[in-house]
């Protein structure tokens, strides 16, 4: 590899296993996937740090095999944060323009500006997602940088987290002394791994089903209308299938697994479920397989659609559900999600990479996939640190637009 070369790496840090994807930026800066890793991770719970020497450690891990795998060390990233503890609330900034025409510097004080609102008690503001400006009562610009006025207004969706997770987070990643370029909401990486640009600009939700939480993100006219984190993931519907079968849960989750006939017509399916586990065959009735997952699926599109409900979305989204995540691999789970949602639906992989595709061409590897793309321009416009609130504020302008439309250019959305 030039020693000049740029690298890119995205680190998904979920409830049970962690991630990371290296990447080499071509001069076009699109990207060769030269390094993956996994680790199991035994140091969350629900989304959240409850162990940092064993989450360190899976991070550890993570990189370690990436590094192994690229013959290269990873010298920065940009990392997710997940759990329940996510809020997206809309908010509004309005400042008096500094001079006779809008800058970008008039953009980010707009943006500081509408983070003066009420948030939830111990949280504080990650993200900033612009979605249009009005100058002078001029409203739905999209960009208004060079634009003649004296008042300027942003119309924004900010998001907010935990401060203690977001604390236990970063220690964590000093631990393992991981410098960090960003923290994302791990939905934006999945939105940038998956969506074309004919999807974000026609109204898009991305579905990142986990193991314990389904991260939510809605893109429409090209930016971030609504992020959202509901608490129902894969592992639920292993729980219901041990309760439900009487069966242990490594039996349950093997079943959830194999199982194969998810919303098919009933007389094309066998009457009877085998799965081994250790040697030993396991035999369930379908019918009672399809009631377990069905229902918890059932419940988990209700919430997505009652968030989607408060943007006045339900069922309102041209471009569909793309779900991703681990949980997408359940044969059938797009009919279901179709279903209930009363939009098109279809389980997406990450795209618009090179390299070791074959590697990360899974639902599960679209965050990380992704949170690697937004790293590519972590140098654009001053670090994905941000500027603003304790310094981990992203501003919208770098991130949610122009880098979302930079990108989806560059990979021919």
């Amino acid at each position: 590899m030039n020693e000049h070369q740029q690298t890119a790496v995205g680190i998904d840090i979920g409830t049970t296993n962690i991630r990371c994807v290296i990447g080499l930026v071509k001069e076009d800066l699109t990207v060769n996937v030269v390094g993956v890793g996994e680790a199991p991770n035994n140091g969350f719970r629900k989304g959240s740090v409850v162990n940092i020497t064993e989450t360190a450690n899976a991070l550890d891990q993570a990189i370690a095999n990436a590094e192994r795998m690229a013959g290269l060390q990873v010298g920065s990233a940009t990392v997710n944060i997940n759990g329940t503890h996510i809020k997206g609330v809309d908010s509004k900034g309005i400042i008096a323009i500094s001079g006779s025409e809008v800058t970008q510097e008039d953009l980010y004080r707009a943006e500081d500006a509408s983070t003066v609102l009420q948030i939830p008690q111990h949280h504080e503001i990650l993200s900033v997602f612009p979605r249009s400006y009005t100058v002078d009562g001029q409203d739905n610009i999209k960009d208004p940088v060079g634009m003649s006025g004296t008042r300027l207004e942003v119309d924004a969706h900010v998001a907010t987290v935990s401060a203690p997770a977001l604390k236990n987070l970063e220690k964590v990643l000093e631990v393992t002394d991981t410098h960090i370029n960003r923290i994302s909401v791990g939905s934006l990486g999945s939105a940038h791994a998956t969506v074309t640009a004919e999807q974000k600009e026609n109204g898009v939700a991305v579905l990142d089903i986990g193991a314990t939480t389904t991260n939510l993100i809605v893109i429409e006219d090209g930016d971030v209308q609504h992020v959202a984190v509901v608490p129902i993931g894969g592992n639920q519907i292993t729980n219901d299938l041990a309760i439900g079968l009487r069966t242990d849960l490594n039996i349950a989750e093997a079943v959830k697994r194999n199982y194969k006939y998810l919303a098919t017509p009933g007389k094309t399916r066998p009457k009877h479920v085998k799965v081994l586990v250790s040697g030993k065959e396991h035999v369930f009735p379908t019918k009672d397989i399809e009631l377990v997952i069905t229902a918890r699926l059932a419940e988990l599109f209700e919430l997505v659609d009652k968030e989607l409900a408060k943007i006045r979305r339900s069922k309102k989204l041209p471009g569909g559900i793309n779900i991703t995540g681990g949980t997408a691999s359940l044969p059938g789970i797009d009919v279901i999600a179709k279903e209930e949602l009363a939009l098109s639906t279809r389980v997406t992989l990450p795209r618009g990479i090179a390299g070791l595709k074959e590697k990360v061409s899974k639902p599960e590897y679209a965050t990380s996939v992704g949170l690697m793309l937004l790293d590519v321009h972590k140098d654009e416009d001053g670090s994905y640190g941000g500027r603003g609130i304790g310094g981990r504020l992203q501003h919208g302008a770098d991130q949610a637009r122009s880098l979302f439309k930079q990108i989806a250019g560059r990979l021919g959305f």
